[in-house]
């Protein structure tokens, strides 16, 4: 079961062309791992962490329309 952990947790993490200039980021979110680990290494608070990734979803969250 510990072996399951990390690939699941990996699978969080996408790599898209199009998307934050190719950069790995958070599934859904479009918040890049390296503003993570820079709000990490600044000492961002919990609530601060929390509060950026609310906003990332936030800013993600639009209508998609597709061609027919």
């Amino acid at each position: 079961m510990a072996d399951v952990l990390p690939v699941k947790l990996l699978e969080r993490i996408t790599v898209e062309p199009g998307k934050c200039g190719g950069q790995p980021c958070i599934r859904g979110k479009r918040m890049r791992v390296t503003d993570i680990l820079d709000l990490l290494s600044h000492g961002a608070s919990h609530k601060e962490f929390l509060a950026a990734i609310a906003y990332a979803s936030r800013l993600t969250d639009h209508v998609v329309l597709t061609g027919a």
